[in-house]
């Protein structure tokens, strides 16, 4: 019995990591709206940090497409590392941007993602 919940288990974790990885890939491709598309649920929430969450995708899209206006250039972006555990998927960011009114600015954050059923339903932003 231990060894069905184990790799029950080990297949979930798999799971996660594989559609992390595959979100991960259509951020850094330029293709952030159409991961939130598939990946988010209809009531996710977004939060930056301690700040009160975004809820339910319409506002976090409208929110997603607001921050990219602001972007004037993607220089570089990269994730230096990831992991999941569980229903929870981890990434570290590191963003050379140009973001119009503030110039070249260099963005470090850790997205925390909890997933259920496949989708995105709660991601929090650490950062700066």
């Amino acid at each position: 019995m231990f060894a069905v919940a184990a790799a029950r288990y080990t297949a979930i974790m798999s799971n996660i990591a594989e559609l992390d990885h595959h979100l991960n890939q259509l951020i850094l491709s330029g293709k952030a709206m159409d991961g939130l598309e598939r990946f988010y649920a209809e009531d996710c929430t977004m939060q930056e940090n301690s700040e009160p969450p975004c809820v339910g995708k319409a506002a976090n899209r409208k929110r997603e497409e607001e921050f990219f206006k602001t972007i004037e250039a993607w220089h570089d972006g990269k994730v230096v590392s990831s992991a999941a555990h569980g229903d929870t998927s981890f990434s570290q960011w590191e963003m050379d941007v140009s973001i119009k009114g503030a110039g070249r600015v260099k963005i470090e954050q850790v997205a925390v993602r909890q997933w259920k059923d496949g989708k995105v339903v709660h991601e929090r932003f650490f950062h700066k």
